[in-house]
């Protein structure tokens, strides 16, 4: 790896010591100068000067919470995304189904992933709605949630599921219709595993080629260190050989998930920690606002959006919780003494109040209040300022997700919430004010990952249709481009390598072709356009990458799909 200095129209280091600089300087893929041309010279005397030709390079964008591999298998070829962002209407979704099934075997499988009854406008289908569509086929179309799936008569009866139907398993559910049998509906992850793993298999391709596909993407939207939101011990063979290719795009923190035996463990790999680390413990206290069962305090209105995606409002507060209080303390009671970094998706402000408790609790009895244990908070759209300010308090990070704000803000203002509510979904105003770390996420393949339109998102408080809405929650484009850098680099607990352009950290960088800070902010995802990513002080070649799919055996990882679960 030679010296390098780089240059730009100009240099934003998120530094708060030294925000600008016109040079930067990379010795064995770590920054040793930044400055001035001359400053960097002087320190690497005889390094190549390489000018970048973008308007601003700036610390690879840092992604908070994803699910990279499970990305790219249920969205990339040969699935088929639908998500209202590829296939925004239902006439849209109508012709993703009819291509798919012009392209392929009338005996191959299909599988479709993004449904979203509110966003589509269309009820939850089930398999004699599905039969009217892909008449005797196999097909799948999983809720883009993550939290259901649909499919056809055709694979009730390849499983032989219309003679004898599957029990519901611990955690999950069928849909029966009066007389026990299956109507082509699951729920929740044990259930839709049952369903979708097999079709998955059937597909036939490469899963890791699909997941490296989903790494492009990344990519290509700036981003250079990411996490694995719901890693079990079966996906590590995949990870590590994504990570030890020429032009990997991505570092990568893995965050295990609680279910899984050893979860407290530390990672044993082969790969350095610079590219894949474990980061921590997952845990779910409620569910997803878009299907209904989250723990929160107030009602969902009863209207023609939310009737029509089945949500009635009798799986909130309580019911909306996946652990009881005492669930919590005894999963912290077995993690807390192990020194993993805790994560807990919640969206609810009821929810978040038991994970408080839990959390206070624990940190309190294992004497980790005051400790830098980088606990953290995912997602939380419904919560308070009050409670982030206690969760600063207690040093908990706060990853944030701007998207639900974006593609969900109109129907969250007043459509399935009353606006005192809905209007103030994902309260990014409060929570920066608390003066705990904020992070923002795309939490992929849930929706895509796009760092700058979440800035965009968080300074204008403007939903996909333009719409504003919540304007006290506004923040500033620096607290906005820190949430997706050094913030988001915080709550991974890598601010000592990544997240700035600082002497001594990892030369990661993302070429822009403008200066965010000189756009119109309302345009800014469009206007100010990522040109490409370093890692290392390697710029990289995403078309070098995916032809090293090319060399890897199809049966190399062909289990891989039943082992890519459930995202959020």
């Amino acid at each position: 790896m030679s010296d390098v200095i780089i240059t730009a129209g100009t240099i934003i280091t998120m530094d708060e010591s030294a925000p600008r600089a016109e040079a930067v300087a990379v010795s064995n893929g770590k920054i040793v100068a930044v400055g001035s041309l001359a400053d960097c010279q002087t320190a690497l005397p005889g390094a190549s000067v390489v000018d970048s030709h973008a308007a601003a390079l700036m610390p690879g964008f840092v992604e908070s919470h994803s699910h990279p591999i499970v990305s790219g298998i249920a969205t990339q070829a040969p699935a088929h995304s639908i998500a209202p962002w590829d296939a925004p209407t239902w006439n849209d979704v109508l012709a993703v189904f009819a291509a798919a099934m012009k392209s392929e075997p009338a005996d191959k499988p299909l599988l479709f992933n993004g449904f979203d009854a509110l966003l589509h406008e269309r009820p939850m289908p089930n398999a004699a709605d599905l039969d009217a569509i892909f008449g005797d086929r196999v097909a799948v179309v999983a809720d883009n949630s993550g939290h259901g799936v649909y499919f056809t008569s055709a694979l009730i009866k390849q499983n032989g599921w219309d003679v004898n139907p599957p029990a519901d398993p611990v955690g999950g559910s069928f849909t029966r219709d009066a007389d026990g049998k299956l109507v082509g509906q699951a729920w929740e992850l044990p259930a839709v595993l049952i369903v979708a793993q097999p079709v998955m298999t059937a597909l036939g391709g490469n899963p890791l080629h699909s997941a490296m596909a989903f790494y492009r993407i990344m990519a290509e939207y700036g981003i250079t260190s990411t996490s694995e939101m719901t890693y079990n011990k079966a996906l590590l063979p995949a990870y590590q050989a994504i990570a030890q290719m020429p032009n990997n795009p991505l570092r990568v923190s893995l965050y295990h998930v609680s279910t899984e035996d050893g979860c407290e463990l530390p990672l044993e790999s082969s790969v350095s920690t610079d590219l894949l680390v474990k980061g921590g413990i997952k845990l779910w206290a409620d569910g997803s606002p878009w299907v209904g069962n989250i723990a929160i305090s107030f009602p969902y209105l009863q209207t023609e959006a939310t009737k029509r995606a089945g949500i009635t409002g009798d799986r909130i507060g309580e019911k909306g919780m996946n652990y009881t209080r005492s669930d919590l303390d005894a999963l912290l009671d077995k993690f807390a003494p192990t020194g993993n970094q805790m994560s807990v998706h919640v969206n609810g402000d009821m929810g978040l109040d038991v994970v408080l408790d839990a959390f206070e609790n624990a940190l309190t009895k294992y004497k980790l209040m005051g400790t830098n244990h980088g606990w953290r908070l995912e997602h939380v759209g419904a919560c308070r300022g009050d409670q982030f300010e206690r969760a600063a308090r207690m040093g908990l990070q706060l990853s944030m997700a701007p998207f639900q704000f974006y593609y969900w803000g109109d129907l969250l203002d007043g459509q399935m919430f009353d606006s005192q509510y809905g209007a103030q979904w994902q309260r990014f105003r409060d929570a920066f004010d608390s003066g705990a770390p904020v992070a923002f996420h795309n939490d992929g393949s849930v929706t895509p990952p796009t760092p700058l339109l979440n800035v965009q998102t968080a300074v204008t408080r403007r939903t996909r249709s333009g719409a504003l809405r919540g304007e006290n929650q506004q923040i500033s484009l620096h607290e906005g481009l820190a949430a997706e850098t050094i913030n988001a680099a915080r709550v991974l607990k890598r601010e000592d390598l990544v997240g700035s352009i600082e002497v001594g950290k990892l030369a990661d960088f993302v070429e822009l072709s403008a200066d965010p800070y000189e756009v119109d902010v309302l345009k800014l995802s469009t206007e100010c356009q990522v040109l490409g990513t370093w890692l290392g002080g390697n710029r990289i070649d995403l078309d070098a990458f995916m032809g090293v799919a090319k060399s890897v055996p199809a049966d190399e990882h062909k289990d891989l799909h039943k082992h890519a679960t459930h995202r959020c």
